[in-house]
């Protein structure tokens, strides 16, 4: 199904009637989708959905909230599983940055979000009020965080670029800046065979690493052809991506890995094939974890300044919630690419 095309006065506030419109459904359906029933179908949902975001609707507060009361906590709202949550130090540092930026002010709520009913029980605790705005962070595709502002009304600020183009305000790094500048590096170097392990092709941040690397090849002269794996961001999957690459291209003299715990992974997958790091294969990861300088030989890697990330995320969504957000819904941080033992 595709949504009609709209008939609705633009220049009205949407209401749930226009919505309900342009999704080409009743407004007891559109009702439904917005308050996170499980009684419609996926196609009336999908409907739904496109047309609240073309639309821009917001859903007026609940008249049950007294008028008295405040929203005292923000919602950090994490869309990963528990498994990575916990062994990804990336989630740590950025709730860091947020808690040090909120510190003597509202309290932060953590809420991981790995499936579908756990989305529906976040949206619930979002949408009863305790809620003074929401940080969303590791968004995929398939997360419908923009509905979040939409059917609550209230402030949200995303942890990275979305892949949706969603208007909402992000904070993120200059992941392709980064991924280009360790391309260049490594191609100064010498090294003409470059591969890389990409995260997942349903975020933004795989995404835009990936698109870094192959404008770095292209700028470099070089071939990016069959020199490209996937991970998702564990350990384990740098390795088996390692040993994909090496599998494919048995030439290969340098990668970039789109994480320092891919990147560990890789070096394990080096060590198993008997190549020596950088001589036979320099290696390069992104983040600049703790772990980079812990793993032998030291990590070199693309540092973005994660903590920094949550603390201007956090300082923009206390804006937008005082009703003075920033100019700019895009604000990118600079990285860096550290130098050690590893390329």
């Amino acid at each position: 199904m595709t949504v009609q095309e709209p008939v609705v006065d633009q220049e009205a506030v949407p209401t749930l009637a226009h919505v309900a419109k342009l999704a080409g459904v009743s407004p007891a359906t559109a009702s439904r989708v917005i308050n996170g029933s499980a009684r419609v179908s996926h196609g009336a949902r999908t409907q739904v959905e496109e047309a609240v975001r073309r639309l821009g609707y917001v859903r007026r507060p609940a008249a049950s909230t007294p008028p008295g009361r405040r929203r005292r906590s923000i919602a950090a709202v994490i869309c990963e599983d528990s498994e990575r949550i916990f062994t990804d130090p990336f989630f740590a540092r950025l709730l860091w940055g947020v808690r040090r930026e909120l510190d003597g002010g509202p309290q932060l709520v953590v809420l991981m979000v790995g499936r579908a009913e756990e989305w529906r029980a976040v949206a619930d605790y979002v949408r009863g009020g305790d809620a003074a705005g929401v940080l969303q962070i590791g968004m995929h595709s398939n997360h419908p965080f923009a509905l979040l502002h939409a059917t609550t009304g209230i402030p949200v600020v995303l942890a990275g670029r979305p892949a949706s183009g969603t208007p909402l305000p992000y904070v993120d790094a200059d992941n392709r800046g980064g991924s280009r500048a360790a391309v260049e590096y490594l191609a100064r170097s010498g090294r003409r065979v470059i591969g890389t392990i990409a995260g997942p092709p349903d975020m933004s941040v795989g995404i835009d690493r990936l698109e870094g690397f192959r404008a770095g090849m292209g700028e470099a002269g070089l071939l990016a052809n069959g020199l490209v794996a996937y991970g998702d961001f564990r350990q384990a999957s740098g390795e088996h991506a390692m040993n994909h690459l090496l599998d494919r291209r048995p030439d290969l003299d340098a990668v970039l890995v789109a994480s320092d715990l891919m990147a560990v992974g890789a070096l394990r997958a080096l060590r198993r094939a008997g190549r020596r790091v950088p001589e036979d294969v320099a290696v390069i990861g992104f983040d600049d974890a703790p772990l980079a300088q812990q793993v032998r030989p030291r990590l070199t890697t693309v540092r973005q300044p994660i903590e920094d990330m949550g603390a201007r995320m956090a300082a923009e969504l206390l804006r937008r919630i005082a009703g003075k957000p920033s100019p700019d819904n895009k604000i990118i941080l600079k990285t860096k690419l550290i130098i050690r033992d590893s390329a």
